[in-house]
């Protein structure tokens, strides 16, 4: 049985951080990801949404769907109702790894009738219009405190860094005894962007420091299924075995790519792996496998050396 797990976020500007933080916790074994993407909003249907349609296209009886949280599917009472209609008809089960939805058994049936049982609908329904109260009553204080903010002239988002034709005079001032906290005043940036403007110049730096080379941090690439179908039948080094093991599933339509999160050097050993499906070596050439090489080639090629 299959474990399909649905991510969503409202807008391009959020990421699924804390989805897949609830999601790794819960311990899914072989997940099959869809991710809608970034601003897919609630106000649409679940039903309507391309990836969850995806999803129960792909689904079998007895798979289970897992989310982080209800509201990443659903919006309101009848959403609600509608997927669970829906799951019941498809025999799947549902699985909420957080939130007030997280302790009910949604998809309790009565023995005879078959119907969702008037305590689940109704617990459905309170909380349902609980949430969504919620949602509303934040979206108006949020509003509301931006709009007294901008009364007092302030702006959101974050401080500016130092812009290059006054990063002179910063360190100047800093070098002359001026204090972090009272540059940051002066010029109404943050702290932080003070900091940078004067790393080189601060007590902890070092010439060694500024000379060694910055470790290689994790990258998420998104690798064909033909690529990672391929390299799971190729003899791998241990790192590589386990960067193809640790990626998540997203359904792309009929088939499917491998979201893998690893450091450049290993994405670039796994790229080599695949030299073989461009033909050569007396081995005849695939044009899906060759596409699906080149796609890949193009994604890691356009990492930083």
């Amino acid at each position: 049985m299959a474990n399909l797990v649905y991510k969503r976020v409202s807008t391009d500007q959020q990421s699924t951080a804390r989805q897949d933080l609830v999601l790794e916790e819960a311990g899914i074994e072989d997940p099959v990801v869809s991710e809608e993407d970034p601003g897919t909003s609630s106000r649409l249907h679940p039903l309507q949404r391309p990836m969850f349609g995806e999803l129960l296209m792909y689904r079998r009886p007895g798979d289970t769907v897992h989310i982080s949280e209800m509201f990443r599917l659903v919006r309101g009472d009848q959403h609600i109702l509608d997927v669970l209609d829906v799951l019941h008809r498809d025999r799947l089960a549902l699985r909420i790894h957080d939130g007030a939805f997280s302790a009910m058994d949604l998809t309790a049936r009565h023995p005879r009738t078959g119907e969702l049982l008037s305590t689940v609908k109704f617990m459905v329904q309170t909380l349902a219009a609980a949430g969504e109260l919620q949602r509303d009553l934040q979206r108006e204080l949020t509003y509301d405190g931006l709009r007294a903010a901008e009364a007092k002239g302030s702006k959101g988002g974050r401080r500016p860094a130092v812009a290059a034709a006054k990063a002179d005079d910063v360190r100047t001032a800093y070098l002359e005894g001026r204090s972090i906290a009272a540059l940051a005043r002066d010029h109404r940036v943050s702290r932080g962007a003070i900091r940078t403007a004067v790393a080189d110049l601060l007590p902890d730096h070092t010439a060694g420091e500024q000379d060694a080379p910055a470790p290689e941090l994790p990258v998420t690439l998104d690798m064909p299924g033909k690529i990672a179908d391929y390299l799971r039948a190729t003899m791998l080094e241990p790192a590589e075995r386990a960067a193809l093991d640790r990626g998540a599933t997203v359904r792309r339509g009929q088939g499917y790519t491998l979201r893998v999160s690893a450091v450049p050097a290993v994405h670039r050993k796994l790229l080599a792996r695949c030299q073989p499906l461009d033909g050569g070596q007396g081995l005849p050439a695939v044009p899906a496998q060759r596409k699906a090489r080149r796609e890949y080639e193009n994604r890691v090629s356009a990492l930083a050396p």
